[in-house]
């Protein structure tokens, strides 16, 4: 072999060296945040977007909805952004940000016990009394699948329990400027944990921060162990549009209970443009879904309505 090619092979093979070094399983990633939002060459501006786009003329079965265009902070389309409201299991989003923030170790294993079981609604859970799993593969169920026993066994077993993880949530959605929001537990069962869209865009804000957060809510299909057994159980997430191709979803958690309605809350971009999305109290299985969706054929077609001289005008120059 030529000396130059014998260099070549060298280099490579110290070059997958290197990286094989830096290889870490999800579990001991560490949150950090995005990279900033970098503006296209060309792109719209969102008050030409809303002038041409006609946003009121969209048709949404959700009673609150907030379209934030995230690059601007501006809002886009909003329907009773400031009324309160039950929402479900979109607090578990909190509950999670709480326990990265906590700096727990992902790692510990945790047993289920009967005091995870949900007394107030009896919903069911494929997590089985004395089972044991990750701090982490709570997390994965609490918000990819959305399981109650794993978002209590999360509490459980926060630092002063229960109590002092809803205080924990609490303080830090007043920390988050979300002066219209309260939590009664950490899975969003109870009416107490309340709500309003605008707030929630601060929430989606601060947890997009965080890579970790990312990965455990789009997710699409995943399996958690159950360390005392060996067992594996499969899940898929609970949002639909993860499964989509035409959605590029950065940030997602659903929710639903008979109080709060159907709610979705995704940080997405759409033609480039990056969004937080908000639906609460849609009623009907798939209405929230079919909301995303319309705002999505919505956004495309409103930016095809701007004079391309405004497009161009908008270019950095």
């Amino acid at each position: 072999m030529k000396p130059a090619r014998i260099i070549v092979a060298l280099a490579t093979v110290a070059g997958l060296a290197t990286a094989a070094l830096h290889v870490t399983s999800d579990a001991n990633v560490t949150p950090s945040a995005p990279a900033a939002v970098e503006e296209p060459a060309s792109y719209i501006k969102a008050e030409d977007l809303i002038q041409y786009g006609q946003p009121n003329r969209l048709s949404l079965q959700s009673s609150v909805a907030i379209v934030m265009d995230d690059r601007e902070g501006v809002m886009l389309y909003g329907r009773n952004v400031d009324r309160p409201r039950p929402i479900a299991s979109l607090t578990k989003l909190m509950t999670a940000l709480v326990i990265l923030d906590s700096g727990l170790s992902l790692d510990e294993q945790i047993k289920i016990t009967r005091d995870d079981r949900d007394r107030l609604r009896g919903t069911r859970s494929r997590l089985n009394f004395n089972a044991v799993f990750t701090r982490y593969d709570l997390l994965r169920a609490a918000l990819g699948a959305s399981d109650n026993r794993a978002a209590a066994a999360l509490a459980r077993t926060f630092p002063g329990g229960q109590e002092a993880m809803v205080q924990a949530m609490n303080a830090k959605a007043q920390e988050l400027g979300m002066t219209q929001t309260r939590y009664a537990d950490s899975s969003g069962l109870g009416t107490g944990n309340v709500s309003t869209a605008r707030d929630l865009t601060r929430l989606v804000a601060e947890a997009r921060k965080r890579q970790m957060l990312h990965i455990l809510t789009t997710t699409a299909s995943f399996r958690i162990t159950d360390r005392a057994s060996g067992r594996e159980i499969a899940y898929h997430n609970t949002n639909r549009l993860l499964r989509k191709d035409s959605w590029d979803i950065a940030l997602s958690k659903t929710g639903y209970t008979a109080a709060a309605g159907n709610c979705l809350l995704m940080q997405v971009t759409v033609a480039n443009r990056p969004l937080t999305i908000v639906l609460l109290d849609s009623w009907g299985k798939y209405s929230r879904y079919g909301d995303a969706n319309r705002i999505h054929q919505w956004l495309q077609k409103a930016e095809r309505r701007v004079p391309h001289i405004l497009t161009a005008r908008a270019s950095p120059g």
